[in-house]
C-alpha cells in the first residue's frame, strides 16, 4: 500500500459531506490506521461548495491533501467534481454522485452547466478510473434523499475492497456499518444500512 492514502471529499452544503468525512476518518481509525481530517471549508450552511480532506496511513502528520495528491476523489455533485479534478493524482480514483445541483449563476442565464461528456473528458485527462453512481436516485427509491451520501460511502467501500492497496487494510462492510450506526440517529440506522448496501451493489452491478 501507499504510505498514506489521500481522500478529497467535495459537494454542496446540505449533501452530508461533513457526515461522510467523519465516517471516513473513523473507518480508518477502526482499521487500526492513523487518520486525520481537515476542517470542512466553504459556506456549508448556505448551499455553497464544501470540501474536506481525509488521510489514512501508518503515520499521518498533516490532514491536508495538496493539488494533484488525492488518491481518491469522492464527489457528491457533478459540478463540484469538475471543480476539484485538479486535486486528483494521475491514475487516481474518482467516485462521482450522478447529481446536478444547478447554481444561481446558471439559472440566471450567465453560465451553462457542463455536460456529462465534458466532465468525463476532464477526468479522463487525469485517470481512466472514473465511476458515476446514481446516489440521488437510489436514495429516492429508499424514501429519503438525505441518505445519498451514505449510498456513495457504500460504493466507496466496495471499490476499496476490490483494491486493498488503496485502503491499506482489510475493511469489511460491517466495519463501515458500525461506524455509520454510531453517527446517525437510532431511528435512521436501518435506512442508512440499506443506503450503504445499495451503494455497494450499484458499483458491483456497474462492473459486471
Amino acid at each position: 500500500m501507499k504510505e498514506v492514502i489521500n481522500f478529497l471529499l467535495c459537494g454542496v452544503g446540505g449533501q452530508g459531506t461533513v457526515l461522510a468525512s467523519d465516517v471516513l476518518v473513523n473507518v480508518g481509525l477502526a482499521a487500526g490506521l492513523d487518520a486525520k481530517q481537515a476542517e470542512v471549508h466553504g459556506m456549508s450552511q448556505r448551499g455553497g461548495s464544501v470540501t474536506s480532506h481525509v488521510r489514512w496511513g501508518k503515520q499521518v502528520y498533516s490532514p491536508i491533501v495538496g493539488l494533484g495528491e488525492a488518491d481518491i476523489l469522492l464527489a457528491f455533485e457533478k459540478l463540484e467534481a469538475l471543480r476539484n479534478v485538479r486535486a486528483l493524482r494521475p491514475g487516481g480514483l474518482a467516485l462521482i454522485n450522478d447529481q446536478a445541483i444547478v447554481p444561481l449563476t446558471v439559472t440566471s442565464g450567465g453560465q451553462t452547466y457542463p455536460a456529462d461528456e465534458n466532465i468525463l473528458g476532464a477526468f479522463h485527462a487525469v485517470t481512466e478510473r472514473v465511476h458515476f453512481v446514481p446516489g440521488e436516485r437510489l436514495a429516492e427509491e429508499l424514501g429519503n434523499l438525505r441518505v445519498a451520501n451514505v449510498v456513495l460511502l457504500g460504493a466507496l467501500s466496495a471499490l476499496l475492497e476490490a483494491d486493498p492497496a488503496l485502503s491499506g487494510a482489510a475493511l469489511s462492510a460491517e466495519t463501515w456499518l458500525k461506524v455509520i450506526e454510531e453517527r446517525v440517529p437510532a431511528k435512521h440506522v436501518e435506512l442508512n444500512r440499506r443506503a450503504f448496501l445499495a451503494g455497494r451493489e450499484a458499483v458491483k452491478v456497474a462492473d459486471m
